[in-house]
């Protein structure tokens, strides 16, 4: 059958694996110092890689290919998992869609009081798709860049990530990485923000955030400090790296 799948140009790709991370479904792999597709059942077609390839070199072709396969994709992710015990995958097959319930998980039965924990968002809206790059928050701001799923998972978001900061949330998987990747590269550019703050989920397709705002602070040709936070899927942080 015909569907979409990834293409990589060989000429153009030099291997740096950026591309790597953005594949939820590890269907990319690093061979003879190219990135190759391991198995056209393994691609979604989806195109999350796209954007974060610094030279161009992923493309979405149509052409004849295997059917996406969620099993094989399980397979390949967790080879050392038992088959009866592998979890049926939903929808695009990737990891980050696993029902789990985190250690400590528990339901209140009332709202808490709001005056204890008041926000800390400063601006609206908050979705980068629909950010201004003139908006006057954005000017000198230290930025916050965070997953969607980061502000559910991380109970202390407010107090320790979004206070102070100018936030701009997304979805590298399901979004349009390339679009992501202008809009960031213009705000970068016109506004000068002091800092970069990156919130992610420690799911593999989430890590395609991180590049996504490396490659626009390339294109956008101005150097700020960069910070990584990874948030577990039980909540807590995970790991803090400087990236730039």
């Amino acid at each position: 059958m015909k569907r979409q799948v990834v293409r990589i140009d060989e000429e153009k790709c030099n291997g740096c694996g950026a591309c790597l991370p953005a594949c939820a479904e590890g269907a990319l792999q690093i061979v003879d110092g190219k990135a190759r597709l391991v198995a056209d059942r393994l691609c979604d077609g989806l195109g999350a890689c796209l954007g974060v390839c610094p030279q161009g070199a992923l493309l979405i072709e149509e052409r004849e290919a295997a059917d996406f396969d969620e099993a094989a994709v399980q397979a390949h992710l967790h080879p050392h998992q038992p088959e009866q015990a592998a979890e049926q995958p939903y929808g695009c097959g990737c990891p980050g869609t696993h029902t789990r319930v985190p250690a400590g998980t528990n339901t209140p039965s009332g709202l808490p009081d709001v005056a204890s924990e008041p926000s800390a968002l400063g601006q609206w809206p908050v979705q980068l798709k629909l950010l201004n790059p003139a908006a006057p928050f954005l000017r000198e701001a230290d930025l916050l860049i965070a997953a969607d799923c980061v502000p559910f998972a991380y109970a202390a978001f407010h107090r320790n990530l979004l206070r102070g900061r100018a936030l701009a949330v997304g979805c590298p998987k399901l979004d349009d990485a390339q679009a992501y990747v202008e809009k960031l590269a213009q705000i970068i550019e016109r506004n000068r923000p002091r800092s970069i703050t990156v919130a992610y989920m420690e799911v593999p397709c989430c890590g395609g955030l991180v590049s996504i705002v490396r490659e626009a602070a390339r294109r956008s040709g101005y150097s700020l400090p960069v910070e990584t936070v990874k948030v577990a899927l039980d909540g807590t942080v995970a790991e803090k790296q400087q990236l730039l």
